[in-house]
């Protein structure tokens, strides 16, 4: 079961709030404000990053940033983070690519959907073209590397999802068929 932290006030009025089941039938309990009745839903957090790639001298690469931020700051990772209201996965995972990597890339196809529940997150990594060799790396990122599959640092990857996807990349290289991946980490 998720650990949370509970919602304590109302975010329409600023009353108090009561955890009990809603007067529409809904099955699970909810933050209720006391005064206005605003029910308070609590939802996954979409995480939205890529798979950026490149291939030089018949080698297949790819991007990883060394985290400079917690959680798991010093481990390396993917460009991904927490999707923004008022933009697509799509638009996400870019900006996340260029926020933490600084790299050009062109956007292809979605390839994992992971589901943590255990941190309510909701993982989407599309693969990514890299465009150039140039990185300009933003503060959350120490240094942005390019590995190939026998170089990737396994023992020192920041999130078991990263592992996962990259895992399935290299493996759906290897045929050069990319499938889509949808899976329950538990």
């Amino acid at each position: 079961m998720l650990s949370r932290p509970l919602i304590h006030f109302c975010k329409s009025c600023g009353s108090a709030v009561t955890y009990r089941l809603p007067d529409d039938g809904d099955t699970k309990e909810r933050a209720i404000c006391t005064a206005c009745k605003t029910v308070h839903y609590e939802n996954p957090l979409n995480i939205v990053g890529t798979i950026p790639y490149l291939e030089k001298n018949g080698k297949l690469y790819v991007l990883l940033c060394l985290r400079n931020i917690e959680p798991r700051k010093g481990k390396w990772t993917l460009p991904a983070g927490f999707m923004e209201l008022g933009e697509t996965a799509v638009q996400g995972a870019a900006r996340e690519t260029e926020e933490e990597a600084g790299a050009k890339i062109e956007m292809q196809g979605l390839f994992t959907v992971l589901s943590v529940p255990a941190v309510g997150q909701v993982h989407l990594y599309y693969r990514a073209k890299l465009l150039s060799e140039v990185y300009n790396p933003g503060y959350e990122t120490t240094e942005a590397r390019l590995f190939s599959e026998d170089e990737l640092p396994w023992d020192e990857m920041a999130f078991r999802t990263i592992k996962t996807t990259l895992k399935h990349f290299f493996k759906d290289a290897k045929t050069g068929v990319f499938k889509v991946y949808e899976r329950d980490l538990i």
